[in-house]
């Protein structure tokens, strides 16, 4: 009977080490990447990712997000780029409060603003964005893109990691207080994305612009409408904040000035490629020929602009045959 119990007690052991071993390949990884936040008022900080693309050397953390603390919890715009950084990110905000984080709000559904809402999500948060991220959740493109980073961004995103649907849609402008600060979501797409939304902080002066602005990068373009991303642009210039929160690169304390560049870029876009298809030339030909000196040493240029032309070639071609 004693060398039954014992061998009983071994085996309990062993499955119990191989379940704790078996969590342990699940969860990911701690993030060796710096997450320092930056004050830039008296309740507003955040945190700012490398200039690049994702990658494992800066294991996925190249958006920025903030957060802004009141008298009655904390508020949070985007989550970063993978569940280690939104944990991360979760812990450099009870470092600087004891408040609870009430909300989360979601600029977009990119992986790299909100891969990280599952810490959020567990610690009691609620998640809003705007109304069209429905659309997106309905395709197979979230379950690709998250099998994609499983695969480029392990450990730091690992089978445990999950898309994170909003509890509370937004749709049109919002206006919400807490802990005496008044938020202002304002929606913006389509343009970087169909479900871009902005959050003002009104009494800091503070607007957090998610993809709107890149700041010191060539911007993503993808699958954006450049056309409307313009017009939203000129509606951002309306609001004159004193800080603009970008989604990539730096806080602007000059919005005017700063959100020239994704300006530039975006109507430098149209009008090489909408000349190209005037001339019926094909993309390669059109590619090749345009002087892209202006921004080629900008961060990002030799992952993004290629296939940002491509798209804006093909959107200009739509719109040459009157197809939307």
């Amino acid at each position: 009977m004693k060398a039954v119990r014992v061998s009983t007690l071994l085996a309990a052991a062993w499955l119990c080490a191989a379940v704790a071993a078996d969590a342990i390949a699940r969860a990911p990884a701690p993030v060796g990447v710096e997450l320092a936040p930056q004050r830039v008022s008296d309740r507003v900080w955040y945190v700012q990712g490398d200039s690049g693309m994702v990658s494992l050397r800066n294991e996925g953390f190249n958006a920025n997000a903030g957060f802004v603390v009141t008298d009655d919890g904390v508020v949070v715009f985007d989550a970063l780029g993978t569940p280690a950084l939104g944990a991360a990110l979760l812990t450099r905000i009870r470092e600087i409060t004891k408040q609870p984080v009430r909300r989360v709000v979601v600029s977009h559904y990119h992986s790299d603003h909100f891969y990280g809402l599952q810490a959020f999500q567990e610690a009691g948060a609620e998640v809003w964005a705007h109304r069209a991220v429905r659309d997106y959740l309905a395709t197979e493109a979230p379950r690709e893109r998250l099998a994609e980073r499983r695969a480029s961004l392990a450990p730091w995103v690992t089978d445990e990691a999950r898309i994170v649907a909003p509890d509370h849609l937004v749709d049109g402008e919002t206006v919400f207080r807490l802990g005496g600060l008044t938020f202002r979501l304002l929606p913006a797409g389509p343009a970087h994305t169909t479900e871009d939304m902005m959050m003002l902080v009104e009494e800091e002066g503070v607007l957090f612009a998610g993809d709107l602005i890149f700041a010191g990068r060539v911007p993503f373009v993808g699958d954006a409408d450049p056309s409307a991303w313009l017009a939203a642009l000129d509606r951002l210039s309306a609001y004159r904040p004193r800080v603009v929160v970008t989604g990539h690169g730096r806080a602007s304390t000059d919005a005017l000035a700063d959100l020239a560049l994704t300006r530039d870029y975006l109507r430098f876009l149209r009008a090489e490629m909408g000349k190209a298809v005037d001339e019926l030339l094909d993309f390669d030909e059109a590619y090749q020929r345009t002087d892209w000196s202006r921004f080629s040493s900008l961060p990002a240029f030799e992952d993004a602009n290629r296939r940002n032309a491509y798209n804006v070639y093909l959107r200009m071609q739509r719109e040459a045959l009157g197809v939307r």
